[in-house]
């Protein structure tokens, strides 16, 4: 595995790979990978000639509040896990590469900024839009994955890519759980061993609303949420973002679940904010 750190080399790479009529599989991560990563790793690479991963915490899409510093950095770690699942390149560039002094451009797309986590989080999707779009630009891939626990990204970056006609196709990908439920998370570390075990129970309330829509048991918006605020309200030092029942690719708020929905969770655990969503089809 070849591990690039300027964005003028990667540049070079992914054009010659192009030259070479070779399709190229790109997973861009923050790194602290997991499970969950590795999924898309494999997939890309049995769909693509060459596969390149990216890692890069990214300062633009974190709040001044928000946890930047405490995110996790295991670069060691993970080149050993990416070199061992057979990735080509791995794109691992400093900050001043990918925002050199004087950067001043913003990729947004406020249309689907206006529920879920956009409101609580402001400027958090212009980071994320911004900078995939740049990686877009520098790794020029032919397929793009994306894990659909961050399906508000991923929404917003199948908007990007459409609007401003970027030569990509994205494939997202389903979510990778614990064998109790809970969605693979680089944040799950943070969980003390009583709130880890607690933490199961935003799977247990996205799995109940779900089934309380399919079976007709409840529709209304309003009457589900309460249901599902009783079984989170149960977890020790918590405190619930947000429960909501969207459009699956508006991610408008729905009144009356009768259509695919999307319902999706946002929850603190002690210091440690955590998401996850299931699709009601």
């Amino acid at each position: 595995m070849r591990i690039i750190r300027s964005v003028a080399e990667m540049q070079t790479n992914a054009l010659h790979l192009q030259a070479q009529n070779q399709s190229i599989g790109f997973i861009p991560t923050m790194g602290a990978l997991h499970e969950g990563h590795l999924a898309l790793v494999r997939r890309a690479r049995d769909e693509n000639d060459a596969v390149i991963v990216s890692i890069f915490v990214n300062p633009m899409q974190f709040g001044p509040k928000e946890d930047l510093i405490r995110y996790p950095r295991t670069l060691v770690r993970d080149q050993a896990a990416l070199k061992k699942a057979n990735v080509d390149i791995l794109f691992a560039p400093s900050t001043e590469e990918m925002y050199p002094a004087g950067f001043s451009t913003f990729v947004d797309v406020p249309s689907l900024n206006k529920t879920l986590c956009g409101p609580l989080r402001p400027h958090h999707f212009r980071g994320v839009a911004t900078v995939v779009a740049k990686l877009f630009q520098i790794v020029q891939p032919t397929r793009s994955y994306f894990g659909e626990k961050d399906i508000q990204q991923v929404r917003v970056i199948d908007r990007m890519i459409e609007d401003l006609r970027i030569p990509t196709r994205l494939i997202a990908c389903p979510t990778v759980r614990e064998k109790d439920g809970l969605a693979v998370s680089s944040r799950n570390r943070f969980l003390s061993r009583k709130e880890r075990e607690e933490a199961v129970k935003l799977y247990q309330a996205l799995y109940l609303g779900r089934e309380l829509v399919s079976q007709k048991i409840m529709t209304q918006s309003k009457m589900l949420v309460k249901r599902l605020t009783g079984v989170l309200a149960t977890i020790p030092h918590s405190k619930i973002d947000y429960i909501a029942f969207v459009d699956p690719l508006t991610l408008e708020p729905m009144e009356k679940v009768q259509r695919p929905a999307l319902l999706a969770i946002a929850i603190w655990i002690g210091k440690t904010r955590l998401i996850d969503n299931v699709v009601i089809s």
